[in-house]
């Protein structure tokens, strides 16, 4: 009977916290595993992968995308050493030693762990919310603005702080004009993006302004319900788009009833620290911080998380070092593509394709499963699924067709398709739509998918 492996440090989530803590605990040859998640707690690289420009993080002075400062943390950890799976965790017993961490593909006992789950965007819960999410509602503008129905029509935004200011700006390259609802008489924002925000033409801020349902038809969202906080004063606003962006609902369900929570949800910690109820374990980044939440701020506690994981199993002994050569990983880097004819590089034998062109050809000629992809240039949850579905489509070389579809680039195509956000998968079977999948899902999920509907079709000789 083989013995189990105890792993020295598994730490649940991403973004800057939880890659940072990757970073340091990997130096220090612990040899870490980073479950990244992808839908529980977010997106693998967190909140910042739906951030257009990071422009207070140190040490880039013309500003960073929030994607590519992910790309580059992530790049670090794996170059020296840590073990990353784009899991979500699915359940954790904290309660015997060695702790264990289960996803849905594997279970793993570590005698440490660093939670840096992050937080989940708020919603409203209007009454007739529903009736809209993802047809005109969303709560990530970066995301889903970019999507064909929100395009030159007028848009709102419900929040005050650097999020919302961010997604109001972002949206003006979209829409005719932008609603910025405000609660308060006054913006939470820095005073950079409120300058940026109040001096925009096609920005109109409601102070004092709160939401009270929203309304439409035939499931197309046509406006909000408005009151006046002070006035009292109720009315409507005419609008094509609805975008939360007003604060977020730390990620600790798992963890309920196994470690000390304050009444929102956040890990509780030591005054001064990272240290949890339960020791070994160790929160970092928007988990346990509703204050600061700052990328900056969330890689200074991974810091911490690391640093003190090591310190604790040295003085228990139970650390297994793993002395190895750093490892070299890609850092995407998106580089301008020379203009070709679709119709030259066009051919039906191959696996994967890209633009209308492909898609038009393809959805008369041929006769297999044939697979859509949606993406948008700025959508932080596109750049995640490229590398998920990429090794989900090697699975079915020559078996299916595939093509990716820059919503920008081929607008037409994605109103005619019905796409309201990004990413967005569909599955077509003899020219009709027989599957899709909107956001970020397990592979697991894709692959049962497409086995469902392979089994009748035919591959192209």
């Amino acid at each position: 009977m083989s013995e189990t492996t105890i792993e020295n440090l598994v730490i649940i989530g991403s973004g800057p916290a939880g890659y940072t803590a990757a970073i340091y605990a990997a130096r220090a040859n612990l040899k870490p595993v980073v479950f990244e998640g992808y839908q529980m707690g977010g997106i693998p690289g967190g909140q910042l992968m739906t951030t257009t420009e990071v422009e207070n993080y140190p040490g880039f002075p013309d500003g960073i995308t929030g994607p590519e400062l992910m790309d580059r943390m992530k790049a670090q950890a794996v170059r020296w050493g840590a073990e990353l799976y784009t899991e979500d965790v699915t359940s954790v017993d904290l309660r015997q030693r060695p702790f264990t961490v289960r996803s849905d593909e594997r279970e793993l006992k570590t005698h440490s762990i660093v939670i840096a789950t992050g937080a989940t965007a708020k919603r409203l819960n209007l009454p007739h919310e529903e009736d809209f999410w993802n047809s005109g509602m969303s709560a990530c503008a970066i995301c889903d603005g970019a999507a064909p129905q929100f395009r030159n029509v007028e848009l709102a935004v419900i929040g005050g702080g650097d999020t919302a200011a961010e997604e109001a700006v972002f949206l003006t390259k979209y829409g005719t004009h932008v609603h910025l609802l405000v609660r308060r008489d006054q913006m939470r924002a820095s005073k950079t993006m409120q300058d940026r925000v109040l001096n925009h033409p096609k920005i109109t801020v409601h102070w004092n302004t709160q939401a009270t349902d929203v309304y439409g038809e035939n499931g197309k969202l046509q406006g909000v319900n408005l009151i006046n906080s002070q006035t009292q004063e109720t009315g409507t606003l005419a609008v094509q788009g609805l975008f939360y962006a007003i604060g977020h609902t730390p990620n600790t369900q798992i963890f309920q009833g196994q470690i000390d929570l304050d009444e929102v949800g956040y890990v509780k910690t030591h005054q001064g620290s990272v240290e949890t109820s339960v020791e070994g374990v160790y929160a970092v980044g928007d988990v346990q911080d509703h204050e600061f939440r700052q990328a900056v701020t969330a890689a200074g506690t991974g810091c911490m998380g690391a640093m003190l994981a090591e310190r604790w199993l040295s003085e228990k002994g139970l650390t297994t070092e793993f002395h190895q050569e750093e490892q070299r990983a890609e850092v995407t880097e998106t580089e301008p593509e020379e203009a070709v004819d679709p119709a030259e590089v066009y051919d039906i034998n191959n696996t994967r394709h890209r633009g209308s062109y492909a898609l038009r050809k393809l959805y008369h000629e041929s006769d297999r499963l044939l697979i859509v992809k949606y993406v948008a240039p700025t959508c932080g949850p596109c750049h995640i699924l490229k590398g998920i579905f990429d090794q989900v489509i090697d699975e079915y070389e020559g078996r299916v067709h595939y093509v990716e579809i820059d919503i920008e680039e081929d607008s037409e195509i994605a109103e005619a398709a019905g796409v309201i956000g990004t990413p967005t998968i569909q599955l077509f079977k003899e020219k009709a739509k027989v599957a899709e999948y909107k956001g970020v899902k397990q592979k697991s999920e894709y692959r049962q998918g497409i086995d469902e509907h392979l089994g009748s079709t035919a591959s192209v000789s």
